[in-house]
């Protein structure tokens, strides 16, 4: 397929599209927590059988806690935080304190990325828009977490619907692609799976006891990204395929700092042919000598390898630095003219100014 021959539809027929793909996931999902907590339950009940004849009352009714420890332990020297599944800890307030329902700002920044996947070339760009987090029960945005609807949420595993845009690059400013039709904006939105596999606190040990040491909290985590792909002039909305990223994330929050933060990530992503089309794909009409006609074919696009570092500049002021690396070299369409770059870099600066929360708290 080339890329000037993908069939373009109206936004509606996108989203119904990638409503009725998903719907089954969730549907069969939905039931996953209640049996798990069904389980959970009936053994917790025949370990207290088990049991019984020698604890007490009290006893009985502490053991569930006890048994409440990190699906990923590391060991008795550490002990499990109470951090929420959706709890960003990169955020203005400390893990241990309650969110505002409502936060409003404005944030800026400086940052430097490729113009496509494996491009030679990048482009510097800088940014200002409002700062808004809701913390709603179902509907949420910002925050560390896009916008997204909650569908499922319990204290280890979440689904939910997110939403994520990439922004346009100019042909003609990008020598592999000078007389190609333009990159527009790319958007992205599907449902996502969270699974918190360690919730850690690096100040207690597994019994709860302080050990006196200032080396804060952690969360593991491991998410299944399914989304459309599409790609928007603002006239016109084309269909781009899917993408398939599973990725795992490390965060963490008061290192001899209670306000320091720095989360670590690393995911692969998988695509089918539209996808890979909008990038790689050379039709005849756009070959030259040096750019001969490529078909793109579905499969690995890349792995991404971030790194980031937030800190409190003042009460409401919060700065954030980080850079990632993508690496290509196993790509499917490695042979593409297109394809110029095994492993790119991308690095951003920003700040983020508070000037408005709400009394009310989220409910989470």
């Amino acid at each position: 397929m080339n890329s000037t021959s993908i069939k373009v539809f109206p936004a509606h027929h996108t989203l119904l599209k990638l409503i009725a793909a998903s719907g089954l996931l969730v549907s069969v999902l939905i039931f996953t927590p209640t049996a798990s907590a069904a389980d959970e339950s009936n053994t917790e009940e025949k370990s207290v059988s088990l049991t019984g004849n020698s604890q007490n009352p009290e006893q009985s009714e502490q053991s569930p806690d006890k048994d409440k420890k990190n699906r990923v332990s590391l060991g008795d020297g550490v002990g499990k935080a109470d951090i929420a599944m959706d709890r960003s800890l990169t955020g203005f307030e400390n893990v241990n304190e309650s969110l505002s329902l409502w936060e409003l700002g404005v944030g800026g920044g400086a940052f430097y990325n490729p113009k496509y996947p494996a491009s030679s070339e990048g482009r510097f760009f800088s940014l200002a828009l409002p700062f808004v987090v809701y913390r709603g029960e179902t509907f949420r945005i910002g925050d560390g977490g896009g916008a997204r609807a909650v569908v499922i949420e319990n204290e280890t595993f979440e689904v939910d619907f997110s939403f994520g845009v990439a922004l346009p690059s100019d042909s003609e400013d990008n020598s592999a692609r000078v007389g190609m039709p333009e990159l527009d904006f790319l958007g992205e939105i599907g449902p996502q799976m969270i699974f918190m596999l360690g919730n850690y606190d690096f100040d207690k040990n597994a019994d709860g006891e302080n050990m006196g040491t200032n080396l804060g909290k952690g969360r593991l985590d491991f998410r299944l990204q399914a989304r459309a792909v599409f790609s928007t002039d603002f006239s016109r909305i084309d269909g781009r395929g899917y993408i398939f990223e599973p990725q795992i994330s490390y965060q963490h929050r008061g290192l001899k700092h209670e306000d320091t933060a720095f989360n670590i990530s690393f995911g692969m992503i998988f695509a089918t042919e539209e996808t890979h089309d909008y990038f790689y794909e050379v039709s005849p009409e756009f070959a030259t000598a040096a750019r001969p006609a490529y078909d793109a074919k579905a499969g690995y696009l890349g792995s991404e390898l971030t790194l980031g570092l937030s800190f409190r500049v003042s009460e409401n002021v919060r700065a954030f630095v980080g850079g990632s690396a993508q690496f290509h070299s196993l790509a499917a369409n490695k042979d593409s003219p297109l394809f110029e770059k095994e492993v790119t870099y991308s690095i951003g600066t920003a700040f983020v100014w508070r000037f408005y929360k709400s009394d009310a708290r989220a409910k989470w």
